[in-house]
């Protein structure tokens, strides 16, 4: 696939065009649904050692595989549903990462018991505002925060798995908890009027 030429700008990680669409339509955008929040829970946990366009690619197929990221569904898969996602091509066959989306749906359903919902315990680490950043170049932006810590600290505590904090933090960029757009990029002024 080509490397796109990006308007001037614009953030500089968009690779393809499916990057770009996901860039422009859903990344920093805030995110309230508990069934999306799951989904890109576990595509972040995925991504670790691979690259974004690499889950973006399977997304569909990830989509379809697990039950359109219904947690209730995903906590039951069995053995069998196992073996059958792991000669599935078109995901990531890894038998620790179909694990971990197992072991992450039931501890997903503990926190919606408790809270009422995932979306307002996991906005509870950014005060259920989203933080706006401004950074102008790829070194203003981090790869974690305090509030990153302390959120992948709780998620460990409860059970999740590939919650570290970089993967957390990746996952807070792309469900708006952090606009961390280019101030330069259009995207950031429109983020940053969402709540």
């Amino acid at each position: 696939m080509p490397v796109l030429a990006l308007p001037r700008g614009t953030c500089p990680w968009p690779r393809n065009p499916l990057d770009l669409a996901y860039h422009d339509h859903e990344w920093g955008v805030p995110l309230h649904d508990d069934r999306a929040l799951f989904e890109l829970l576990i595509l972040e946990g995925v991504q670790a050692g691979l690259s974004w366009s690499t889950v973006l690619a399977k997304r569909e197929n990830y989509r379809r595989a697990f039950d359109n990221f219904d947690p209730a569904k995903v906590a039951r898969y069995d053995a069998k549903k196992v073996a059958t996602l792991l000669a599935d091509a078109g995901i990531v066959r890894n038998r620790l990462k179909i694990a971990a989306a197992i072991t992450n749906a039931q501890a997903f359903l503990a926190v919606q018991k408790e809270f009422g919902s995932f979306d307002r315990y996991a906005w509870s680490f950014v005060n259920h505002t989203p933080i706006v950043n401004h950074p102008r170049q790829r070194e203003d932006v981090p790869t974690r925060t305090p509030e990153s810590d302390a959120f992948a600290k709780d998620l460990a505590k409860r059970g999740f798995k590939f919650v570290g904090t970089t993967i957390i933090y990746a996952f807070m960029q792309a469900t708006g908890m952090v606009n961390d757009h280019f101030v330069t990029c259009p995207r950031h002024r429109v983020c940053a009027r969402m709540k």
